[in-house]
Parts: C-alpha cells; structure tokens; sequence
C-alpha cells in the first residue's frame, strides 16, 4: 500500500497516523502536525518549534542556499516502536507527490543529501517546505510561510504620462487579479482611476494596454491570461470611465518582457503588470 501524507485543503486539520501511535511514542507536548501538510503514518513528533517570524536556509533551484523568511514551523518525526521503516526515500517521494496536488513545485531534490525542497503558492501565501530525512525512521520538516507582497504604490497620472513621453510607455503595478484569472478586484481602482485621469488629461493619445504575466504555467495560457487581463482594463476603461473604444488597444505578451528574474516571488511580482504604450 502507498502512504501519503494527508493534504489539508479545508480549515481543519486532519493528522495522519494518529490511531497507529503506540502509548509510548506520543507526541511532543505543545506540538502538532503543520496546516499545510500532515505526517506519514506510523510516526510521532520528537521535536517542535515555531515562530512567528524567523528564516531558514533552503536550497534553491540552482543548488543554493536562499534564506526564506517568515512564519517558521520545525517538526521532527521519529518513527513509533515497532512500525515498519517505510525509507527515505518514501518519505520525500510521498511529501512531493503530496504538496504537487496542491500546486507544490519540486524545485531541489538531492538523494545524496537526502532532502527535498518544495515551494507552495496558495491564497496569496508562499510556503517553502524543506524535507530532510536523517534515516528510515527520522525525518524533519522545515516550513517558512511568507505573505507574497505586491506593489501598494500607485503611480499618479501625472508620473504615467512623463513616462509615456520619456521612453513611450509606462508600468502600472496596483492592478490585481486574483491567480489565473483575468477579473479585476476592486483594489484596483485607484490607479484604474489613474489611467483614465492620464487620458482624459490628453484628448489625443491613443494606448495599446499590455498585459504582462510571470512564467508559471505555459506559455500558451500566460499569453491568453495576458491578454484576457488587457481587454479586462480596457472594458472598465471604456464602460465605467468613459474612454472611447477608439483610444484603446488590447494586447498580451504573456512572460515573454521580464523585467526581472522569475527565480523568485519579488521577481515574479514585478513582471505581473500592465503597461501603457503610446500608439
């Protein structure tokens, strides 16, 4: 029989394995299994420790230590008395296939050192997850949970048009959609309403609105998010700020114009935007 780690998708907390403990291997007073992801059976917390914000060294994709900081969870599993070693390498393969059905990406996994590194982007959060196995029998998680930040700051009217007209476009953060959807939330009005000052301020200017994307997920479907995104800031330009059909241009270029690396949340954040070019 395959053991998986019981996923949590709802508020409660579902543990795995509690039924198969043993009166002598319970777990550490305090402790408890981590929200995200539960244990593989047959196993009992020995150690527990968490923070309200603290950072952890997790290796990154190029095989480099990245310091992740934020809410951080340790918990070491030590198998119970008499239960069946599954191996180590169960153990990270059942984490991994685990947190992937939640959208977990694997992105380091060395079977000489004998851990896994896995980052989950869910409900505005990302969590790194580090699986480390001493043994067959011992193994810690390593969770730092992280809000992901996105740009509050709104350029007015006034900076978007001595961008346009210094290098003919200019970048607009402060238009949020919520992960692979194309509806704008309503945070987004201030610097809609920014948009539509900038062109009723310049009777003549016309604007192809790009939508830009980072690069998680195919291209053929950032490219359609892209511009599903662009026509969604044109229709609200046009139907509840007035701004003729005629002034404006949708377009999606999906993750194709970076303007930072996709390596990491900050550089994703950034390259998710809309951009104003002058036709």
């Amino acid at each position: 029989m395959r053991w998986l780690p019981v996923v949590v998708l709802g508020p409660m907390l579902v543990v795995a394995g509690v039924g198969f403990a043993h009166a002598a291997d319970q777990d550490l007073k305090g402790s408890s299994d981590h929200p995200l992801v539960s244990r593989m059976p047959n196993f009992h917390i020995t150690e527990y420790k968490s923070a309200e914000y603290d950072a952890y060294p997790f290796f990154d994709k190029d095989k480099k230590r990245v310091s992740i900081e934020g809410r951080k969870w340790t918990i070491r599993y030590t198998l119970d008395k008499g239960a069946t070693e599954p191996g180590e390498l169960k153990i990270r393969r059942n984490y991994q296939d685990a947190l992937k059905k939640i959208g977990g990406e694997v992105i380091n996994d060395d079977n000489f050192n004998r851990f896994t590194t896995i980052v989950v982007r869910k409900d505005g959060k990302e969590s790194w997850i580090e699986v480390r196995c001493y043994s067959g029998s011992t193994y810690q998680l390593a969770i730092v949970q992280r809000e992901i930040m996105e740009q509050a700051v709104v350029a007015n009217a006034e900076a978007m048009g001595n961008d346009i007209n210094a290098t003919g476009h200019a970048t607009i953060y402060g238009i949020f959609f919520d992960t692979g959807k194309s509806e704008i939330k309503p945070e987004s009005d201030a610097a809609i309403a920014e948009m539509a000052k900038l062109l009723k301020g310049n009777a003549g200017l016309k604007l192809y609105v790009v939508g830009h994307t980072d690069n998680v997920g195919s291209l053929e479907s950032n490219m359609k998010l892209s511009r599903d995104r662009a026509e969604a800031v044109t229709r609200v330009l046009t139907s509840k700020h007035g701004i003729g059909v005629d002034r404006l241009s949708a377009h999606g270029v999906g993750s194709l114009a970076p303007v930072a690396p996709n390596t990491s949340e900050e550089g994703r954040a950034k390259n998710r935007r809309v951009e104003l070019v002058r036709q």
